[in-house]
Formats: C-alpha cells, structure tokens, sequence
C-alpha cells in the first residue's frame, strides 16, 4: 500500500482571507507530499509496514524497529497530522455542536476561555510543533496538549479532535513572524462538525 495525498473537499483559495492561497498550496503540494514520499521509502525497505496504516505505526511505536523508528515519527506523523488538519478547516461557518460545548463547558466554564487557552498554548510552543484538542486515555474528559515536530498524541494513546500547525510553512508567507495573528485568524476556519463527529465517535466507541 503506498500512501498517497488526501483529496482536498476546498480549492485552496477557499479559506482566504484567513489561510492564503500559496500557502495552502505550498502546505499542501510541497510539504505534505515530501512526508509521504519519504514514509514511503521506508515502506518500501521494511516488509513489515507494508499493508500497516500510518495511523498503527504512530499508535505501536515500540514494534517498529530502533532503526527507522524516528524517522516513522517525522514521515508518518507528518502525513496523519496534515490529514487531520485539512479535515479540520472549513470555508464554510460552522459552530460548536452540543457534545463539543458541553465537554468544554465542563473544563474550561465557556468556548472564550477555551479558544483563549488553546491560543496561549499555540502561541507558547517554541519552534515548530502542534497544539491538540484530544480525548484523554488515562481518565475522562479533554484536554490540550502540545506536541514537537511532527508527534503525533497518537502515540500517546490520545484521540486528537482539534489541531493547529504552528510550523512556520503553515503560516510564514501571509503573516511572517506574526504567530498570533496566524492563530486567531485559522479560528475563523475551524470546522466545528468534524470535531463533534470525532468526539461523538469517541464516545461511541470501536465499531
């Protein structure tokens, strides 16, 4: 199985004035292709991974051999991460839904404080890294949390519902050093339906 980019459901102009158009190309196109070009050459030399979604290699990194294990790290990490970010932006004016206001609600008393936090947090990472909203594994309830480089919570046995690339490629060419207003402007993207549909999957449970 070799992996392959995901089919955008926007142009890339769809998301301006808050994600430019060459950025969204550029992200796309460029960044995101090199991840799978390299995790599939680490397929290709291991019999082992093939067939194996990037999703288990990130979830069962201790069966992946020493050797190459960093390198799945960035490659397949790169790939998950940005499949869930383009799932994650919408052109379209999406709102909370009643699952998602309700577990923010109980955490963080209002979306304000929340959106105010999650800001804080993004704009606190130093270098390149994520900002996650996840379902927690070790105890009710979500949380945010931070990753470096291209981790993914996965790997944490955490579900991710709600993430920001905070890697300068994401953001440099529209707003330059101006981190928060990269971050407060995708805000105006974030697609409310698919975090409501990952937590009410979550609380479902497996198939």
């Amino acid at each position: 199985m070799k992996f392959e980019l995901p089919k955008l459901k926007y142009s890339y102009d769809a998301l301006e004035p808050h994600i430019d158009r060459e950025t969204m190309k550029i992200h796309y196109l460029k960044h995101h292709q090199g991840y799978i070009d390299k995790l599939n050459l680490i397929v290709e030399k291991d019999a082992n991974l093939k067939g194996v979604t990037a999703e288990y290699m990130l979830a069962n990194l201790g069966r992946i051999p020493s050797g190459i294990r960093q390198p799945v790290v960035n490659f397949a990490g790169g790939h998950v991460n940005h499949s869930f970010f383009w799932q994650i932006m919408t052109p379209e004016k999406t709102t909370p839904g009643e699952l998602t206001n309700k577990l923010i609600s109980n955490k963080w008393d209002s979306l304000e404080i929340f959106l105010e936090e999650y800001a804080k947090r993004a704009l606190g990472i130093f270098g390149s890294g994520w900002v996650w909203l996840v379902v927690l594994n070790d105890q009710p309830g979500i949380d945010i949390v931070t990753t470096a480089n291209q981790d993914s919570p996965i790997s944490n046995g955490q579900t991710p519902v709600l993430g920001i690339d905070v890697w300068e490629h994401a953001y440099y060419l529209k707003y330059q050093s101006k981190r928060d207003e990269y971050i407060r402007a995708w805000m105006n993207v974030i697609n409310w339906n698919t975090v409501e549909a990952r937590l009410l999957k979550t609380e479902r449970g497996p198939p």
